[in-house]
């Protein structure tokens, strides 16, 4: 439920209004950041006005999960109590979801709940490997170093993911004036060209006659062409749900180019988090089942889940490497000889985080190049477009003198 907060002033008399999406009162003055110098009154926010709001107001994205993150890092360094520390994040995030969350979460940590256990009931919120990393840095009491980390790659996320926007605004605005260039030719040319063909009794060529085709749907069916726009939008939505498939995440594993990306991703969250269990001294078969939970790829889930079963076998970690690397990919061989060499000197740990930094500048790396890839791209579709659209105009311009000498 949305609920209207407006906050006053006591001083200024400056007024206010935060939306919190919670279920109480109590829980709405809490996610609205309410300061003891101010005055608040709540109001629900029903029916045609809550459908409103929930589509107008800022919806929850990467930008309050880093803030929400970095900032609980920060309080617990201070030694800040953990809900005062969940309290003074209200201001910092700007969706009414993640002041819901705030409140709830604050509300959960009040009746003796733990952080992971409160966290992990916004399942549609945070995802099970944050919500693992969160228990590990429960059992290992490195809270703030895993709440740094989460903020830290979250942020990395949302650079890339704005990189990719801002590298869709030229496409997207180009391709809209061709579609928009085809529609109007679709309305005015092609049925004038067709008209003409067909009192001559000539065929149109095959260019304009896929053209009038598509003219005839937006005439006569003109809902059709909103299915491929609503199954883009529904595709772009829900990209988080269809990437957890494993079937889906396999194919990735197949593709040119995305392959080494994905594993470079899966890799660098499960070997900095193996690293850091590791370090706080948690058993290793545990930190193996942790980092197990927490890899969101499955083929890296079965990877620690299977070199975890060796160790239980009597094993050592570097010939447990060496027998499942195969779900390592290109690198396997690679990685299984760090880990040979981290056995001999002792610095599993260091090995472990340097194998994570080596992959995370790689993948900075590429996001620097996302904008560079697609422009060309871009540029080969546009031409594509134009090419067809012009030789689907000119082509019975030129043929028209075939046609009146046929007729």
């Amino acid at each position: 439920m949305l609920k209207k907060v407006n906050l006053i002033n006591v001083h200024t008399g400056r007024k206010t209004a935060a939306i919190v999406d919670t279920s109480t009162d109590e829980k709405a003055l809490i996610g609205s950041g309410k300061s003891q110098v101010e005055t608040a009154e709540v109001s629900d926010i029903k029916g045609l006005d809550e459908s409103i709001q929930r589509l107008t107001t800022r919806n929850s994205n990467l930008d309050d999960r880093v803030a929400l993150f970095n900032g609980l890092a920060k309080c617990f360094d201070r030694n800040i109590p953990i809900i005062k520390s969940f309290h003074l994040q209200a201001n910092r995030v700007k969706s009414p979801k993640y002041r819901g969350v705030i409140a709830d979460v604050a509300a959960d940590l009040s009746q003796g709940e733990k952080i992971s256990e409160a966290m992990g009931k916004k399942d549609d919120v945070f995802t099970p490997d944050i919500i693992a990393l969160i228990r590990a840095g429960e059992e290992s009491g490195r809270l703030p170093e895993v709440f740094r980390r989460i903020g830290a790659s979250q942020k990395k996320t949302s650079r890339i993911l704005k990189k990719l926007k801002s590298g869709m605004i030229y496409p997207a605005v180009v391709i809209c004036l061709a579609v928009g260039v085809v529609i109007t030719m679709s309305f005015t040319l092609v049925p004038a060209m067709t008209k003409l063909y067909d009192s001559l009794n000539s065929d149109l060529p095959f260019a304009t006659t896929a053209l009038r085709s598509f003219s005839d749907i937006l005439l006569k069916q003109p809902w059709l062409v909103a299915i491929p726009i609503i199954g883009a939008i529904a595709f772009f939505k829900n990209w988080g749900k269809i990437a957890a498939i494993p079937a889906m995440q396999t194919f990735f594993l197949k593709l040119p180019g995305v392959s080494g990306l994905v594993r470079k991703s899966a890799s660098a969250v499960g070997f900095r988090t193996l690293a850091l269990l590791i370090e706080a001294n948690v058993r290793l078969t545990t930190a193996l089942e942790i980092t197990a939970q927490t890899s969101w790829h499955h083929h890296y889930k079965s990877f620690f889940e299977k070199v975890r079963v060796h160790i239980m076998s009597g094993l050592t970690l570097p010939d447990a490497f060496l027998i499942e690397s195969h779900w390592l990919g290109d690198d396997g061989r690679m990685i299984c000889g760090l880990m040979e060499t981290a056995a001999e000197t002792g610095a599993g740990t260091e090995l472990l985080n340097e194998i994570a930094e080596d992959y995370e500048d790689e993948l900075d790396t590429a996001a620097n190049q996302i904008d560079k890839l697609i422009e060309p791209i871009t540029i080969i579709i546009l031409g594509t477009m134009v090419g067809l659209l012009i030789y689907a105009i000119y082509a019975p311009v030129f043929s028209l003198g075939d046609a009146l000498l046929k007729k």
